[in-house]
């Protein structure tokens, strides 16, 4: 492998690393299967990257992540109880009273048993959309879906959402 190509797949690949874990993270729910398929999914676009048309490098390395995850998945059919999932970034060490970050750590800890509550097909798009701020055509690309199913299946995930959190909004 020559020099450019190196430095072309760091230039391509590199920057989307976080993005690609974080994704991983959500469809497998384990942080060392997440670590093993963008550590595979690296080495397949790297070795693939003649395929590589100029286009959304961070959608064709999340597609990239996604097909290792569900190859992951298929290969660990075994369901392993999932570790918690860290979806949100930790709340900030000051501000509010305690009570306060007590509450919002609370209402991050239902909202992320929701989404991880929600089918892998809800649960892919929501996070490409939600966390990684993808458009309906970047999505279709990573799952392979059309742009209405994944119209479809985001709104889908928005109601299982809004209808698992609100029992607990009325209570408030």
């Amino acid at each position: 492998m020559s020099h450019n190509e190196v430095a072309r797949f760091e230039a391509i690949v590199l920057p989307h690393l976080d993005d690609a874990y974080t994704f991983a993270r959500y469809l497998l729910r384990d942080e060392h299967d997440a670590q093993d398929a963008v550590q595979d999914a690296a080495l397949r676009a790297l070795r693939h990257m003649d395929g590589y048309r100029e286009g959304d490098a961070r959608a064709w390395l999340l597609a990239i992540v996604r097909n290792c995850c569900l190859t992951l998945r298929r290969k660990r059919r075994d369901d392993r109880s999932p570790q918690p999932a860290e979806l949100l970034e930790r709340l900030p060490a000051r501000g509010p009273s305690t009570d306060a970050r007590a509450i919002r750590g609370s209402d991050r800890a239902l909202l992320e048993r929701a989404v991880q509550a929600l089918p892998d097909e809800f649960r892919e798009v929501i996070v490409l959309r939600e966390v990684h701020e993808l458009s309906y055509k970047e999505i279709s690309r990573v799952t392979g879906a059309p742009v209405g199913t994944v119209m479809s299946r985001l709104a889908r995930a928005r109601d299982r959402l809004a209808a698992s959190l609100r029992p607990t909004q009325e209570a408030s």
